[in-house]
């Protein structure tokens, strides 16, 4: 099974992220953001994303079935937050796990979101623990570019 890698934009500039992913031998960068935008970071707006990561020789794609924002209402609590539990179950985002998973067998991939530190992401929080139970292993790419390798590890951030 393949070796996953995750990582948050947070507010790095756009270089530092591209050099870290580059540094951690990353192949092709998925952007599991709902909605791929940033009011506050335009350097991480897709078009400029995924123009930055293609220069560098990482291919870039986005899923959003992996996306930690529901439009669904009924992947929602009552009071309106995500229901990861219920949206881990939802067959888009099982058909996601299952695509990355297979892309990932042959090429060195990061999942990306915008939420710099691993233990309050939904990257850690719902998308690791399902390719966990797949088999696959987890590192996390850390902002100044060091990376926790051991899910266990990984898990004790939370």
């Amino acid at each position: 099974m393949p070796e996953i890698t995750t990582v948050g934009h947070g507010t790095l500039v756009l270089d530092v992220l591209i050099g870290n992913l580059r540094r951690a031998g990353v192949e092709r960068l998925v952007d599991v953001r709902s909605t791929p935008y940033s009011r506050w970071h335009p350097q991480f707006n897709r078009k400029s994303l995924e123009a930055a990561s293609e220069a560098a020789g990482i291919a870039y794609e986005w899923e959003p079935a992996l996306g930690g924002r529901p439009e669904d209402p009924t992947l929602r609590t009552p009071d309106g937050d995500p229901d990861y539990e219920r949206m881990a179950q939802h067959p888009p985002f099982l058909e996601a796990i299952e695509r990355l998973l297979a892309a990932a067998e042959g090429t060195r991939t990061a999942i990306m979101c915008s939420e710099g530190a691993p233990e309050r992401c939904h990257r850690t929080l719902l998308v690791a623990p399902a390719l966990l139970a797949r088999g696959a292993s987890i590192r996390h790419l850390l902002k100044d570019g060091s990376l926790i390798k051991d899910a266990p590890r990984a898990m004790r951030l939370l």
